[in-house]
């Protein structure tokens, strides 16, 4: 069936990203499959990141199916474009039916984006990964796809609110070789290779990031590790 919406949602992104003056390093897009089902993972650092993570396989033709709570399908303005873009919405409480929809979607040669650690690291570093994307892969027969985002937090993520003016800000994005993930694997094993590799693309996007906090006031978006003012993972938690 034709894409009535999806490619215009796309144009429209990347017409308010050039009025935004957002800058896109984007590289390692040849990995993604032309053809056939995927599972793009990433990490999750603001509410902007399945645009930009989408945006890695427009190179090669391809759109990603991402998925994504529940609410955002309720929502009256983004529920009925996430449903024309064949979103896949997600009740934690009744997972079941959202994962038998991505395993269709990935054996029709699909490719389908996952947040693994489910929410936003409010510590902008790598949580835990759930073993999901990983049983998906194996179930489909299908490779993984690591990403890493970095910049879409001064954008707009949790707890902060929205930077949506001409602020310049830059984005970087990297995208890994093909993981595979045979069925007689352990999906743990699996998920901890996929985690290690996203984090070494995330490490790569922060070396090439051509920015730096213009004073200790604008450090929020960088790492305690890395000099920043983020709180550390220990804090979120005990602040959750």
């Amino acid at each position: 069936m034709a894409e009535l919406v999806y490619p215009p949602v796309i144009g429209a992104a990347h017409a308010l990203f050039r009025a935004l003056d957002i800058r896109i390093d984007m590289k390692g897009t040849e990995h993604i499959p032309r053809q056939g089902g995927a599972v793009l993972v990433s990490n999750h650092i603001g509410y902007l990141d399945f645009v930009f993570a989408g945006l890695t396989a427009r190179p090669q033709k391809r759109l990603v199916r991402f998925m994504a709570k529940e609410s955002v399908f309720r929502h009256k303005v983004s529920g009925p474009l996430m449903r024309a873009m064949k979103h896949i919405p997600v009740d934690r409480k009744q997972g079941e039916a959202a994962y038998r929809h991505a395993l269709e979607s990935l054996r029709s040669g699909e490719i389908i984006g996952v947040f693994p650690e489910a929410t936003i690291s409010q510590s902008f570093t790598l949580k835990s990964f759930k073993s999901g994307a990983a049983r998906m892969a194996q179930e489909a027969g299908v490779p993984l796809i690591p990403v890493a985002l970095w910049g879409t937090q001064r954008l707009w993520t949790k707890g902060r609110p929205r930077d949506l003016k001409r602020s310049h800000i830059p984005v970087t994005l990297r995208v890994g070789e093909p993981i595979e993930a045979p069925g007689n694997h352990y999906a743990g094993a699996i998920t901890r290779r996929v985690r290690e590799r996203v984090q070494e693309l995330l490490d790569s996007a922060q070396r090439a990031y051509p920015a730096a906090p213009k004073d200790s006031s604008d450090s929020w978006w960088l790492p305690a590790h890395l000099g920043g003012t983020a709180p550390t993972p220990a804090q979120v938690k005990e602040a959750g």
